[in-house]
């Protein structure tokens, strides 16, 4: 008679580890993450490049979220003619001071020198880049590392984006062709900046992305909150009661 009861407890012991086990299973994957694939790009003279991009993933952002915070992104390539392995990073942390969270458009090589273009993700980080117009952040790659360029010194022939932007998980490849790669470039609502490297300043780059100051403490304000103060007394006042330090606090800058 005590049989039953015996597999009942054994079931339920089962049960039991089966849900722990699922439990930190998904943890580990919440917060341990990553998604990678290979893209032919095309550059300007039609040779078409391979080129390996991964992406260390976090946790969700909300509870509703469908994707994963992407925490750093790294760019891949072989330099044809030299063999040599370049690649090119960008790391996604918006409580750092220091420029970061770029969303690479354009690689392209010119007289065998690698160059970059990219966006600022978001509008912390392209208050973080001095808020450029046109929105780029453009790298070129020399003495075997990446140099921030200006707009003057990134070479003419550069023009069509050919890098693709993160695929949504459930729908990755391992590989994308240059036709897939292009699809996917121009499926949805892609600002005309993101297609195409512009030359000249444009009126609606980055609406809605106000100017915003760093708090020291990981946040960001707006200038507002600063320049309304009564006076510059007040404004640091304001700055020590949110406990912003003088290297941050940016009263000076609103009252002589």
């Amino acid at each position: 008679m005590r049989t039953p009861q015996l597999w009942l407890q054994r079931i339920t012991k089962l049960g039991l580890v089966l849900i722990v086990a699922a439990s930190m299973s998904a943890c580990a994957g919440l917060f341990g993450s990553s998604m990678k694939w290979k893209e032919e790009v095309q550059l300007h003279d039609g040779q078409v490049l391979v080129v390996e991009r991964h992406y260390s993933l976090g946790g969700y952002s909300t509870l509703d979220a469908r994707e994963r915070q992407a925490l750093d992104q790294t760019v891949t390539f072989t330099l044809p003619g030299a063999n040599k392995r370049v690649f090119w990073e960008t790391e996604y942390r918006q409580d750092l001071p220091e420029p970061n969270s770029l969303s690479p458009l354009l690689l392209d090589i010119v007289g065998g020198v690698p160059y970059l273009a990219s966006s600022p993700a978001g509008c912390i980080a392209y208050n973080k880049w001095g808020r450029p117009n046109p929105p780029y952040v453009l790298f070129k790659y020399t003495n075997d590392s990446w140099q921030q360029i200006p707009m003057k010194e990134f070479p003419s022939e550069l023009v069509g984006a050919n890098l693709m932007s993160r695929p949504a998980s459930s729908l990755l490849k391992s590989y994308y062709t240059v036709e897939t790669a292009r699809a996917q470039r121009d499926d949805g609502n892609v600002s005309e900046y993101a297609k195409t490297i512009l030359r000249e300043p444009i009126r609606s780059a980055w609406e809605g992305c106000g100017e915003l100051i760093y708090d020291g403490r990981g946040g960001w304000q707006g200038p507002g909150l600063f320049s309304r103060q009564p006076s510059k007394e007040a404004c640091f006042k304001y700055c020590k009661q949110r406990e912003i330090t003088a290297q941050y606090c940016p009263c000076n800058r609103f009252f002589k």
